[in-house]
């Protein structure tokens, strides 16, 4: 099953059981393929996730019950289901909105932060520019970052006790 479909199988199961696909993760080798879901309940806080055991293991029965149905992962796949922690991944637009304000570390495909590959910045949100690019805008002390969402490799949150998450 291609990635995009296990992706959408998963999602559509989480949405009819009240929860978010924040990521989705493909590890492991071929014998032994490992999928990672990180799930949130829609409005859940970063650090404040109102998960818990019971509804990670409702989650993985009505995921293996589809993901077994399809077919196409095999038998001795291995399911991990969990909430996305306090440095959760930040991945889709929306994301880079919801956070505004927050801070990031950011990893991109090559210099996004001046001269930088990588660091931390404080979130401001997105903006689209006239040529139709989203644009994520990151707040460091020598300014303003505008970077297009296509050259963000990885975003998370940075934990900050003193910010209010």
């Amino acid at each position: 099953m291609a990635s995009d479909r296990v992706e959408a199988e998963v999602a559509e199961v989480l949405v009819a059981l009240g929860f978010d696909l924040v990521s989705l993760e493909r590890g492991g080798g071929r014998r032994r393929p490992l999928l990672r879901l990180r799930v949130e309940r829609p409005g859940d806080a970063p650090g404040r996730s109102s998960l818990t055991a019971d509804d990670c293991a409702a989650i993985s029965r009505a995921v293996e019950a589809r993901l077994e149905t399809a077919g196409e992962l095999g038998e001795d796949y291995i399911l991990e289901v969990s909430s996305p922690g306090v440095e959760r991944p930040v991945a889709r637009r929306e994301e880079f909105d919801r956070f505004a304000g927050l801070s990031v570390r950011v990893r991109g495909f090559g210099p996004i932060l001046g001269s930088d590959r990588q660091g931390e910045a404080v979130l401001r949100g997105t903006e689209v520019d006239e040529d139709g690019t989203t644009v994520v805008l990151l707040e460091r002390e020598d300014g303003l970052h505008r970077v297009p969402l296509t050259s963000i490799a990885k975003a998370n949150l940075a934990y900050r006790p003193e910010e209010d998450l």
